[in-house]
């Protein structure tokens, strides 16, 4: 669900001084995309609502949230915006988001 080998990468990338404030940017962008698709969701926009948090996913990590981001981009390309179900998204968000919270205070990026 994690690809620890990423945040590692990120955070030598970025130093580990910075490297909290990145995951705190993170949390506070997508959590605000994701409140808004959870509240309100607008067909004309859900392609690039979830394009941008695939791209955010991607860089810190969250790998089957962005391939569940993926599809839906893709089916929005298509014009099958219906087909999108927006719920195991966000809960996979969630969900990645507890796991990715608990393996940094166990060390699992260090």
């Amino acid at each position: 669900m994690i690809d620890w080998d990423r945040i590692k990468t990120l955070r030598e990338e970025i130093g580990e001084d910075d490297f909290p404030d990145v995951v705190d940017i993170f949390i506070t962008e997508v959590s605000v995309m994701i409140d808004r698709l959870r509240t309100a969701p607008r067909p004309e926009t859900l392609g690039a609502d979830l394009h941008a948090l695939k791209g955010s996913a991607l860089n810190l990590g969250f790998i089957n949230f962005a391939e569940m981001c993926q599809k839906g981009e893709t089916a929005a390309a298509n014009g099958r915006t219906q087909d999108i179900v927006l719920e195991p998204i966000l809960q996979c968000y969630e969900d990645s988001k507890d796991i990715f919270l608990s393996g940094l205070e166990s060390g699992m990026a260090a």
